[in-house]
């Protein structure tokens, strides 16, 4: 059984979905550590020719708190996201078909980041008919003081699995040794260069994945979610 791990992230690039959709169990963390500069909040869109990033307020509290303890804040509602993605994308050839979405993940009345996020992530693949069986990992028995490669490890045991494929990123974060001795085999998902008309000027590339549907629809968009990659 193929297995990923990921933290969960705002709306995030068309490789995020990719690995959800290479797997036959995709774990996200909801037990591990808000990085502060990271993209768990925050991703970018396409404004005037130019990648510019949307983020969802927090709450104000200790980075040191997990993913789960952290809360949005309260004056967030959603329509300034909203009117930011209205801007840049109301004359995209599949703007209808993809706002609906949008509006689903932005407009959630849910204050809790991780379930918000979580939402997002179902959501999203609902649209793109990713049908990959998707689990909290506080929910699957294992040691969670545990971090990093060995936590990464316990849950692939706890599950059965027998390949856990990551992303580029965690090229040097893992040990091929460490899975091997544990009778599993270490993977990377490495997305191909998805390049598409947008709507005038360079091509800006690893946007949100709302960039890539708002171009291609969510046919196309299936169709490199499920084909546009190499695992090696």
């Amino acid at each position: 059984m193929k297995v990923a791990i990921m933290q969960p992230y705002l709306l995030p690039y068309i490789g995020y979905f990719q690995l959800i959709s290479a797997v036959d169990l995709f774990i996200v963390y909801d037990n591990i550590k808000y990085t502060k500069k990271g993209w768990i909040n925050r991703n970018r869109m396409l404004r005037n020719g130019a990648d510019v990033m949307f983020s969802l307020p927090l709450k104000g509290a200790s980075d040191h708190l997990d993913v789960v303890d952290r809360e949005v804040a309260p004056e967030f509602h959603g329509k300034k996201i909203l009117q930011q993605f209205e801007g840049a994308y109301h004359r995209a050839p599949f703007w209808a078909e993809t706002w609906p979405l949008i509006e689903d993940v932005m407009l959630n009345a849910e204050r809790n980041l991780f379930r918000f996020l979580h939402h997002s992530i179902m959501g999203t693949c609902r649209h793109l008919a990713i049908a990959t069986e998707i689990r909290i990992s506080s929910s699957i028995a294992i040691d969670h003081a545990l971090s990093g490669q060995d936590k990464v490890l316990a849950l692939c045991e706890a599950v059965g699995a027998t390949t856990y494929v990551n992303s580029p990123g965690g090229v040097s974060l893992y040990s091929s040794d460490a899975f091997s001795t544990r009778g599993m085999a270490l993977r990377f998902l490495y997305p191909e260069p998805l390049v598409y008309p947008q709507f005038s000027g360079e091509f800006v590339p690893w946007l949100s994945i709302v960039d890539v549907l708002m171009f291609n629809g969510a046919d196309a968009t299936q169709h490199s979610v499920t084909a546009n990659y190499r695992i090696s």
